[in-house]
């Protein structure tokens, strides 16, 4: 992680997303998601960033 000290909202935000799709992530270790599973979870995160931060930029 390039910044340390955002590891637990990133862990948290995983959690949140997982939740969302319906992915049974647990804390911890997780080798039995699928790639499926696992990529949803990754790609959902990086569309929520993405829209987040287009929206910060569309207030400046």
């Amino acid at each position: 992680m390039t910044v340390p000290s955002a590891k637990g909202a990133m862990d948290k935000f995983k959690m949140e997303v997982a939740n969302e799709l319906g992915v049974d992530l647990k804390e911890g270790y997780n080798g039995d998601l699928t790639s499926k599973e696992a990529g949803s979870v990754g790609g959902e995160m990086v569309r929520k960033m993405i829209k987040k931060q287009e929206e910060q930029m569309s207030e400046k």
